[in-house]
């Protein structure tokens, strides 16, 4: 009934923990302007329980590849999830190619679906961190515009260093190596990308929609664990 909506997604909860949300997506998804991923209810590793603080039906950033309704025609039109990507990230990379061509993308938690998690990878693995960190270097070079590259560029490769630092002191050498190998293959991708940039009409009114700081700074130094934080 909603003609500007391309892209619907239902609450994810957790399929073990059934009143707290689930890390893939729970409901809804954004990003700051440095491209890092969070949801309403799930902050890095913090995960709220369900209290329907978060049952309005809203337009998101992103929504989860868990659980997704897209119009077909859409779909098609814009190439479907890219298959660079192998896994993670994919889903948010498509949603910002959503907007970008002028769609939203919302959230309806009256439906509610329970996730079991980790099918893919596990959590803490490093293969995870490595796509992790390569697809959202990727999506960014895709869908920022010309003259958001530099800037957050600069400011992602200082703040990924003190990610895999971290990474160094609380999971060990395996994590901090996937970040660096994470740069050195986004590198390597960056012609194949830049190919599929082209094809993209970049829109600075989506870059105004997303979170205006720094969420890992407003995480780990200010202690904003929640979403309404």
């Amino acid at each position: 009934q909603h003609p500007e909506v391309a892209v619907c997604q239902p609450k994810l909860l957790s399929f073990f923990h059934k009143d707290e949300f689930e890390y893939a997506g729970a409901p809804g998804g954004f990003i700051d302007k440095y491209g890092y991923p969070f949801c309403r209810g799930r902050l890095f590793s913090t995960i709220e329980k369900d209290c329907a603080q978060y049952d309005d039906i809203t337009e998101v950033f992103w929504a989860t590849g868990a659980c997704m309704f897209v119009r077909g025609k859409v779909f098609w039109e814009l190439g479907g999830l890219d298959d660079d990507f192998f896994t993670h990230m994919e889903e948010i990379d498509f949603c910002w190619r959503i907007k970008n061509a002028g769609y939203k993308v919302m959230c309806f938690p009256d439906s509610v679906v329970y996730h079991y998690g980790g099918g893919t990878l596990a959590m803490g693995s490093p293969k995870k961190t490595f796509y992790n960190f390569r697809n959202n270097l990727i999506m960014l070079y895709k869908n920022l515009p010309t003259n958001r590259l530099l800037p957050v560029f600069s400011l992602r490769f200082i703040y990924d260093i003190v990610a895999a630092l971290r990474f160094l002191l609380d999971s060990g050498v395996n994590d901090f190596m996937a970040v660096f190998n994470a740069h050195i293959a986004f590198i390597k991708t960056i012609k194949q990308s830049h190919l599929k940039r082209k094809k993209i009409q970049t829109s600075s009114a989506i870059v105004s929609k997303m979170y205006k700081k720094n969420i890992t700074v407003q995480y780990f130094i200010f202690k904003r664990k929640k979403f309404s934080d």
